[in-house]
């Protein structure tokens, strides 16, 4: 699908440019936005590609287990299907990433939060891997004909892995920012709170260092958090149409087209051997993403110095 689409968008291998073309299936599009909004106070509110799937996959997510929880109280006590599904995975975050971590008095105020991680996180990854876009972009090319000046054109251009944006990581690497502290100000009080971020008892000359050592570690937590899960996600779609582009790129440089051909099979055997772990690595990372922001959550409330 990606050999077609990208071979319709830049005309064959002639010419064909792998960085420009891999660049601009992972990029989101901020300087051709889907629809152009005015700034306000500085601020661009243009809709570009990641924040249309930011949207679609929160709204995706909040539609299905909406359904799927309002099926469930309709049916009775117990649940089935979706039902038995969406349980098994709540029972699960909660059970076995946050109660071990935030303890029994706090997992229900925290699980909320750690389950919205894991949901969004986890369709947005899955999402991703699907070739929505580039099937669209083939739909266009032969069958709608739309125009570089509509919203449906530029919507084809861009990556859809929004979890691939390091702009979005950052976001939710923010919110277990901020509930790190409400955590460590809810169970311990506010001051006593920042109190606990260095160990008592040492000479005063000791905390000049070991003060901003503390908040260095502070700062380093969301910093880790967001560059763990947008690097990855962002690693594997490279090298996905890496591995594809080589038939682009042997057809260029031998002027042949059955030079692409004939690595095409090592291509696509390789492309799909990365797609499969890429389902793995859509899975880990949510997993990996939720797992330490309770472990960090947990680590303020239960205090050991």
């Amino acid at each position: 699908m990606w050999m077609s689409a990208a071979a319709q968008e830049h005309g064959g291998s002639e010419g064909f440019n792998a960085g420009e073309t891999i660049i601009g299936h992972i990029a989101d599009t901020v300087e051709h936005p889907i629809i152009h909004l005015p700034k306000i106070f500085g601020i661009d509110f243009s809709i570009t590609k990641h924040v249309f799937m930011l949207f679609f996959v929160a709204i995706l997510v909040f539609t299905i287990v909406t359904w799927i929880v309002r099926r469930y109280l309709k049916q009775g006590p117990v649940p089935t299907g979706a039902g038995n599904a969406l349980e098994f995975v709540v029972l699960w975050v909660r059970d076995t990433i946050v109660q071990p971590n935030v303890g029994q008095k706090w997992v229900n105020t925290w699980a909320p939060l750690i389950l919205t991680f894991f949901a969004f996180i986890f369709t947005a990854n899955l999402i991703g891997l699907v070739p929505i876009f580039e099937t669209l972009t083939l739909l266009n090319h032969w069958v709608f004909h739309a125009g570089p000046d509509t919203a449906f054109y530029r919507l084809l251009h861009g990556g859809t892995t929004v979890t691939a944006n390091f702009n979005v990581t950052a976001g939710l690497a923010l919110v277990t920012f901020f509930a790190i502290i409400v955590a460590g100000s809810k169970a311990h009080g506010f001051l006593q709170h920042w109190k606990n971020t260095v160990p008592p008892g040492f000479a005063w000359p000791i905390y000049i260092i070991l003060i901003p050592i503390e908040i260095l570690g502070m700062l380093v937590k969301p910093f880790a958090l967001t560059m763990r899960l947008a690097a990855n996600m962002t690693g594997g779609h490279i090298a996905i149409l890496a591995v594809i582009s080589l038939v682009f790129l042997f057809t260029g440089m031998f002027q042949t087209p059955w030079a692409g051909i004939g690595v095409a099979p090592v291509s696509v055997i390789l492309a799909v051997g990365i797609s499969l772990l890429e389902l793995i690595v859509v899975l880990v990372q949510a997993y990996v993403f939720t797992l330490l922001s309770a472990v960090f959550i947990g680590m303020v409330i239960h205090v050991h110095h």
